[in-house]
């Protein structure tokens, strides 16, 4: 594993290199970055990270990912995180370079690496490595069944072909867009990457659509004292010193048993969609009146939709306005920090709408959320940081196990936004024994190293793949010996079956005479005498009168 990668731009277009083990994925990663970054080896299964640079001698800026080979059967635990691996490179890229093997051929794992890349529809360059000789060119008609359509042979070792295959990959990504021009007319802010989504949130009457005409010196929004004025979702562009904006103004967030009105229902589903569509929440509270529990419950909806968020107090101005400007700051913020406790990581600004005081302060703190998703932790360091953690704080056993954890890796979202959500991929032991209270120590040990301000923390937490589910679904046909077994146990407790050999059946000598008298003799003398029922017994007194009648006719014989 790496110490440390690095970490591309957002403004880069990615390029992944996959394939199945061994075929020379690191060697082109290295020749298009111009150094040696990852280890090189003939033995399969060496990658394990997913590694990133810049690539070197292209016209425009362009990063470049080294993935583990798909595919690999490794004797450790690393097979899943290897495949995660590649899967998030494979997401987050904009070309895919498949890289096959010259020398060997076709193989099964690359017609599985192709379909798996097809359905992905993304651009893919079949690289054929290890073509050292201009001979070795003829084979690429072999991997033509693959179906891909811009095909290159290279060989990264001795650096042939690879300026064909960089600008086969300048000209399929395409060069890169200018950004548009925030004033001019035809400027679609929807279109610009650039350009942040800000959704103001919040319940009825708390001075969202004040807060949306200050920001833009227009009275765009109808503004009243009468809750829920505002039923349609506003969107208005707003250029903020070169920085382009799209505010939303929503419709005020009621109760549910508030809401007896068909349209009402339908503004505050609106308001919700645009929670959802925003790359960053500006939840508006009442200064003066404190937070409530409605504040809460749009509070929960934000970190549901693990979306960016910021805290506006607005009426600030009627906020103890006789005490010092330090003071009522501190007390506000101890009021908010402790009924938005779940939202600690969000940046409190105090406003008055209706002054227009402090207003440039909202996007101050919209910077600064930037400039935190933007910073990112290599992956070794992270790993580093959260072993680190563990060791100093172990997790709580239950049921006799304990957490652990095996790899942590940082996501990149497919869909780029200029302020995104960390998402941590995590690939554990098993997921029931991370308890939520060490979830968010482990959480907080993150953000006392990055400071992710405004940013909530996604873990997207993976069990090890079992040992039993690998070998099904590498051969179906191989048994479980644990299945063998337990099988083996349960048919010894049944009754044998008759095992005697198959066969005419064979009859026994027939006995002589003499035999058969002594078998029987000896069957006479086993078998018990049969008593006589009680029910047929013969009285005492007709017994002594037969022993009498016995004796005397003894007696008369003999005296003849």
């Amino acid at each position: 594993m790496s110490a440390s990668r690095p970490i591309f731009s957002r403004s880069d277009r990615v390029v992944a290199i996959v394939g199945r083990p061994n075929v020379g994925k690191s060697a082109l990663f290295n020749r298009l970055a111009g150094r040696r970054i990852a280890i090189v080896h003939d033995r399969p299964g060496v990658t394990r990270d997913r590694l990133s640079a810049s690539l070197k001698d292209a016209s425009f800026p362009i990063s470049i990912m080294d993935t583990g080979g798909i595919g690999a059967t490794l004797d450790d635990d690393f097979g899943t995180i290897v495949r995660a691996e590649a899967d998030i490179a494979i997401t987050a890229a904009d070309l895919i370079v498949f890289v096959v093997d010259a020398l060997s051929g076709m193989h099964p794992i690359d017609q599985s690496v192709a379909e798996k890349l097809r359905r992905q529809g993304k651009p893919v360059i079949l690289g054929i490595n290890k073509a050292d000789d201009p001979k070795h060119d003829l084979v690429s008609a072999d991997f033509a069944r693959l179906g891909f359509k811009t095909v290159r042979s290279f060989s990264a070792e001795h650096g042939r072909g690879i300026p064909q295959l960089i600008d086969a990959i300048e000209s399929t990504l395409g060069p890169p867009a200018e950004p548009a021009d925030p004033d001019a007319e035809d400027y679609d802010p929807n279109a610009d990457p650039r350009c942040v989504r800000l959704a103001i949130v919040g319940r009825p009457n708390v001075g969202k659509s004040s807060l949306f005409n200050a920001i833009l010196d227009d009275e765009r929004a109808i503004v009243s004292a009468i809750a829920g004025t505002t039923r349609d979702a506003v969107d208005s562009f707003y250029n903020h010193r070169g920085h382009p904006f799209l505010l939303m103004d929503t419709a005020g967030i009621r109760r549910q048993a508030k809401v007896d009105d068909a349209v009402e229902s339908y503004s505050v589903r609106r308001a919700e969609r645009s929670i959802r569509r925003a790359d960053i929440v500006a939840l508006v509270v009442d200064a003066a009146r404190g937070v409530t529990a409605q504040e809460r419950k749009i509070a929960s909806i934000i970190v549901e939709e693990n979306k960016p968020c910021l805290i506006v107090a607005n009426k600030f101005d009627l906020y103890h306005p006789d005490g010092e400007m330090k003071a009522r700051l501190e007390e506000l913020e101890s009021h908010v920090r402790r009924e938005l406790f779940f939202l600690h990581y969000a940046p409190l600004v105090a406003v008055s709408a209706k002054s227009r005081d402090r207003l440039g302060k909202i996007f101050g703190a919209v910077d600064k959320v930037r400039a935190a998703s933007d910073s990112q932790l290599g992956t070794g360091a992270f790993n580093r940081l959260l072993q680190e953690a563990i060791t100093r704080t172990p997790p709580p056993a239950i049921g006799g196990k304990r957490f652990k954890l095996f790899y942590a890796t940082l996501a990149r979202e497919e869909k780029q936004r200029p302020i995104i959500a960390p998402r941590l991929v995590l690939f554990v032991n098993h997921e029931s024994l991370m308890t939520p209270t060490y979830r968010r120590y482990l959480e907080n040990t993150v953000r006392a190293q990055m400071t992710y301000e405004g940013l909530p923390i996604r873990f997207d937490v993976r069990e090890r793949e079992q040992r039993k589910a690998r070998r099904t679904e590498k051969d179906p046909h191989v048994r479980d010996p644990d299945e063998d077994a337990a099988s083996h146990d349960e048919a010894s407790t049944k009754e044998a079956p008759n095992t005697r050999r198959k066969g005419p059946a064979r009859t026994a000598p027939r006995p002589s005479r003499k035999q058969a008298a002594a078998r029987d003799a000896s069957n006479a003398r086993k078998t018990p005498k049969k008593k006589r029922p009680s029910s047929q017994k013969v009285p005492k007194s007709q017994r002594r009168d037969r022993a009498k009648k016995k004796t005397a006719r003894r007696g008369a014989g003999r005296n003849r």
